[in-house]
């Protein structure tokens, strides 16, 4: 039996995570973190997660609880992911990392420390958005010299960074497939004369509106057709499930950063 820790657990995704840990039989909650302000801290997370109780309360992250777990999933905010990574690697604890936004030092900080345990982290943990990971690569490298290149990405207006996580994993695998360089030929947004569109941009445009889960479209515009693949999130399950299924496949890797492709035997 697994045993998990989930931090951010009164969060969207946490809640989600507690209860597709539930219904696992293979896994186990033993803790349940959120920083240190938030109003759910010290209620039961299973309460707080609409399951029932469960006897577990919220707590702040520590020391002392990853002890008792073969495994952290974190899907919190940069800063917190990379203090609860801090703490995973002082305890030999395998961690699942889901959040987004993570960038430029901090996330090269963040591939440094991960590497040094056994760590899933991936910016989208559904098994159709990785499917889609593949399929667009082979696309690109078919498709890229001839069409033009284009991801939209449309999520709630609750989310706090844009482009989302998975639209820039997209964008990455677009530029390789492709042998450009994405830093070069992003193009985030469009206004004014701006001219005909070069053939080596890729765009990456944002929508934000009410309770959308998430969608992301990959879209490759030819002379006289377009090609469009496109995942669409209908709730969060998806995600927790993916996450479940990351921690239970690392606590049986050697130490390494592994991604979903790998989980999913997808490379």
């Amino acid at each position: 039996m697994v045993k998990a820790i989930v931090a951010g657990a009164a969060g969207r995704m946490g809640k989600r995570i507690i209860n597709m840990i539930h219904q696992n039989p293979e896994i186990t909650l033993v803790g349940a973190f959120e920083r240190a302000d938030h109003p759910a801290m010290g209620q039961d997370v299973g309460e707080t997660a609409g399951i029932g109780g469960l006897d577990i309360k919220i707590s702040g992250p520590s020391d002392q609880s990853l002890k008792e777990a073969d495994v952290l999933i974190d899907f919190t905010n940069p800063e917190a992911t990379l203090e609860n990574l801090r703490m995973a690697q002082g305890g030999g604890v395998a961690m699942v990392i889901g959040t987004t936004g993570i960038v430029g030092d901090m996330l090269e900080d963040v591939k440094r420390l991960a590497s040094q345990i056994r760590c899933v982290m991936a910016p989208n943990m559904s098994v159709g958005v990785n499917v889609m990971f593949k399929i667009v690569r082979d696309m690109a490298r078919i498709l890229g010299k001839d069409y033009d290149m284009e991801i939209l990405e449309v999520h709630h207006r609750l989310k706090k960074d844009a482009p989302s996580g998975t639209a820039m994993r997209l964008a990455q695998i677009l530029a390789e497939a492709a042998d450009r360089n994405l830093e070069k030929v992003a193009v985030y947004e469009r206004r004014g004369m701006i001219g005909e569109r070069t053939d080596e941009e890729i765009g990456i445009q944002t929508w934000r509106a009410g309770d959308i889960t998430g969608e992301h479209t990959v879209m490759f515009g030819g002379i006289g057709e377009r090609l469009e693949l496109i995942h669409r999130a209908h709730n969060r399950d998806n995600f927790a499930r993916g996450a479940v299924k990351a921690a239970l496949w690392v606590v049986g890797q050697p130490v390494g950063l592994y991604d979903m492709q790998d989980v999913l035997g997808l490379r």
